[in-house]
């Protein structure tokens, strides 16, 4: 049977190759697109990613609160949830407000280039939350 600290390991792995994927190949595909095609783009992109999103983000927030309900709070288990918790927040504070900008708004370049910044921190933090799950899985 899994247990908590495994099951966070998972979801961090899972969320690393899936902020990975947005940073390295989404984004910029989404940043090239041309003004004239850039409505439907962003609307396509945002209709699609959605439910990845949820799925992802609310994996977090199960295994997260399963950890600290079941698991002793070991540093690196600390540190995992924090790094989550910080993707997460960093996420629903940030990406909705600055999508739901670019999805009406002409000046796009500089909500873009916001947009991306957010999301070269989010890559940061998934890898190194990805790593501290590890640690914290293995050090037990």
């Amino acid at each position: 049977m899994i247990d908590a600290v495994v099951a966070l390991l998972v979801v961090a792995a899972t969320h690393a190759g899936f902020q990975l994927t947005v940073t390295v190949l989404v984004y910029p595909a989404l940043a090239a697109t041309p003004p004239d095609d850039w409505a439907r783009a962003h609307d396509r992109h945002s209709r699609r990613i959605a439910p990845l999103v949820f799925l992802v983000y609310g994996g977090f927030v199960v295994t997260g609160v399963w950890a600290v309900a079941s698991e002793p709070l070991s540093t690196p288990l600390a540190a995992t949830l924090v790094q989550a918790a910080a993707t997460v927040l960093l996420t629903g504070a940030l990406a909705p407000p600055l999508h739901g900008r670019l999805g009406v708004e002409a000046s796009r370049p500089e909500l873009l280039r916001r947009l991306l910044r957010v999301d070269r921190a989010r890559a940061v933090l998934a890898v190194v939350t990805l790593l501290t799950a590890a640690a914290a899985a293995l050090t037990r």
